[in-house]
């Protein structure tokens, strides 16, 4: 009956540790998942906020002499 207990402990703790390494993976996947999701919103914001005053330059520039 002991070497029973003991054996089911063995697989219990072989399946914890196949538990905890699918974890960790996905840990991983949702953390580069959101690196990239943050990369993919952040980084256009900052390139328009650098090109949205060149545009207003260029465009007010190029009506100045309209008159309008």
């Amino acid at each position: 009956m002991e070497q029973d207990i003991l054996e089911k402990f063995k697989q219990q703790d072989e399946k914890l540790e196949q538990i905890f390494i699918s974890v960790e993976k996905t840990r991983k996947y949702f953390l580069w998942t959101m690196i990239i999701s943050i990369g993919a919103v952040v980084l256009p914001l900052i390139g328009l906020v650098a090109i949205i005053p060149w545009f207003l330059s260029t465009m007010s520039s190029a009506y100045s002499g309209l008159g309008l």
